[in-house]
């Protein structure tokens, strides 16, 4: 059965809701016990995409609060706690206890918490005679975000500029690492399965591998770990592959804009948790959902826009010939609107115009839904010229090469002053060897549209440096990666692992194209260096590249280090999809983000460096 990473933790957070007793065969808890949820707004943000109003509803849900907003007592109802283990989170419970707020406490942890809180949670509650109000404690390994079946993200902001800080230490490149490890853990428990790890040498990629090898080791020692309702899988067909990865791996996607609907959509009007906001046509703005509920979303996320548009009017055309089909059978107005008032006229035709009533008007409603976000995107396209960079940034990727009048011409024509960073470095990265005189004269069109160069030179500077290492002879090598070291803190590994693909110009993105090179298992140079960990096998035998753990994979979980986007994710599904037969593939980040948002992060860590002009952009 293939992993689908949104049902598993639905099921398990259904199960919380129940105050952790196994659920009925509808998938509803326990109706009769009423109980009040108080979370944070960490675990807000995990529930969002999953559970609606509706859904506590049914599952006996009758209040739900913030935990830092102050709450009157409710008493003879259960209260389920649902936060991460923190010493605010911890004091904040203590609290409630003592002052008796609720009958019983439930408390469900987002991951594991450390012994420290627990005993900080133990004594607090002793110390204010409240102890006998703790119900139970659960650690939950819920601490990531899924947004569709196949999508998810550990929600963790900045991970791309802290991992590459030039004034990170050890120490807290060491935290980054840890709170990477016991994200994804999490998303192993959900999913309860051990995978294959494989990943590039070098750089947080291997870091994470080789602490998420150990931390899974070290919980399978345990006789009832988390793991073991899953079987002692010895096959590794059976079996996932995990591919980890880190976004200077293939800074291209994370800037480059894209001209179909998600990534547009999440770049252009800012989709968050599956909710975005949209100007409505009286003034006042809209929130739409988007995700599998939706059958024209669901259907059409991957077209590019204009295939979308013309969609949208095929399903309005169809939408009208329908509800006038309805009218001529009813005896109502041709061309009316259905709407249920004219249902006169032959009486055989009633009840099947009743029954179409509620399905005419749902998908109204979603054709209404998708006119909005369109007309706003069209507005944004037509304002910034998306489709033309759009356009030339793709030829550029796979050409590596632009008229230097239609580069000029795009940094001084139409476009936000991001959208214009965006462009000039995605001609950076495209371009192989590019003269001084020309990266000046891009600086200059850049300043004269007061455009802040500070990400451009940061870029720059990476870039040059992967030059030097892609030329230098291995005994001087060795002397730039010194260097580099001080001068970068720990980008450099991992910039030196993906020297080709910073200056790729496949069309096909890196990523795909790697992870399916990792599925197949065949011997390709492109990946014969990359690290494997076996969690299951013989500590002697990890790193070591063993003949059964090479695949191939029918399933595989791909984690992008440093920030992930819908592009990449577009790509992967795609990959999945033209397999034959048809294979599966889950993605992951620390966080989903947009150019833009990825943008100010280069610009801080240039600012970091001493480049460039003084102020972040922001994102528009």
């Amino acid at each position: 059965m293939a992993l689908n990473l949104r049902q598993k933790q639905t099921e398990c957070i259904t199960r919380m809701l129940n105050l952790n007793q196994p659920v009925n065969a509808g998938a509803t808890a326990n109706e009769e016990v009423y109980k009040i949820l108080i979370y944070d707004r960490f675990c807000q943000d995990i529930l969002s995409p999953l559970i609606h109003v509706k859904d506590l509803r049914k599952h006996g849900v009758t209040l739900y609060f913030l935990i830092d907003k102050d709450r009157k007592p409710v008493h003879d109802v259960p209260a389920l706690y649902f936060v991460q283990p923190t010493h605010l989170n911890v004091q904040r419970i203590v609290a409630d206890a003592s002052k008796s707020l609720y009958d019983s406490f439930h408390l469900n942890f987002s991951s594991s918490i450390p012994r420290p809180l627990l005993e900080d949670l133990a004594s607090g509650t002793i110390n204010s005679d409240s102890i006998e109000r703790i119900s139970k404690v659960h650690d939950q390994y819920l601490e990531f975000v899924t947004l569709e079946d196949n999508l998810f993200s550990l929600a963790y902001k900045n991970c791309y500029l802290q991992l590459n800080d030039p004034s990170a230490g050890d120490k807290e490149i060491e935290e980054i690492i840890e709170k990477i490890v016991s994200g994804l853990f999490c998303v192993l428990a959900t999913l309860a399965v051990v995978p294959i790890i494989r990943c590039p040498r070098g750089g947080p990629a291997e870091m994470v591998a080789s602490l998420l090898d150990q931390r899974l080791r070290d919980h399978l020692l345990a006789k009832n770990n988390l793991f073991s309702e899953a079987g002692n899988f010895t096959s590794s067909f059976q079996r996932p592959i995990l591919c980890l990865f880190d976004r200077n791996f293939e800074l291209s996607v994370a800037i480059q804009h894209d001209f179909r609907y998600r990534p547009l959509v999440h770049d252009v009007l800012g989709l968050r948790l599956n909710r975005l906001s949209v100007q409505g046509e009286k003034g006042g703005m809209k929130s739409f959902e988007l995700d599998r509920s939706d059958p024209f979303w669901v259907a059409n996320w991957s077209l590019e826009f204009p295939e979308v548009a013309m969609e949208i009017e095929a399903q309005l055309r169809k939408y009208k010939k329908d509800v006038e089909e309805v009218n001529k059978r009813t005896g109502g107005n041709s061309g009316a609107e259905f709407d249920g008032t004219d249902l006169v006229g032959n009486t055989k035709h009633l009840m099947n115009a009743v029954n179409s009533l509620p399905e005419l008007t749902e998908r109204k409603q979603v054709i209404d839904k998708h006119t909005n976000i369109a007309t706003a995107l069209l507005g944004e396209i037509k304002e910034r010229s998306l489709d033309s960079y759009a356009k030339k940034e793709n030829d550029m990727m796979v050409r590596g090469v632009i008229d230097r009048s239609e580069l000029i011409g795009a940094l001084k024509g139409k476009g936000t002053k991001v959208d214009k960073l965006r462009f000039a470095i995605m001609y950076l990265i495209s371009t192989e060897s590019l003269p001084q005189s020309e990266v000046e004269m891009i600086e200059t069109a850049l300043r004269e549209s007061e455009v802040d160069t500070t990400a451009f030179q940061y870029v720059k500077k990476i870039k040059s440096l992967n030059v030097s290492l892609a030329s230098a002879n291995s005994a001087s090598r060795s002397n730039i990666v010194d260097w580099a070291e001080k001068l970068y803190g720990q980008s450099i590994s991992a910039v030196t692992a993906g020297v080709k693909n910073l200056l790729s110009s496949d069309h096909q993105l890196a990523l795909s194209r790697t992870v399916e090179a990792l599925m197949e298992g065949k011997p390709n140079p492109e990946i014969d260096s990359y690290i494997t960990f076996d969690p299951r096998a013989p500590k002697s035998n990890s790193g070591m590249s063993s003949s059964h753990l090479k695949g191939p994979f029918k399933e595989a979980i791909v984690f992008m280090i440093g920030g992930g986007n819908y592009v990449e994710y577009g790509s992967l599904q795609e990959l999945a999809n033209r397999q034959q037969p048809v294979k599966h593939v889950i993605y992951g980040t620390t966080e989903i983000l947009t150019g833009g948002e990825f943008i100010e992060q280069l610009a801080l860590l240039g600012q970091k460096m001493g480049l460039g002009t003084s102020v972040a952009t922001p994102a528009h």
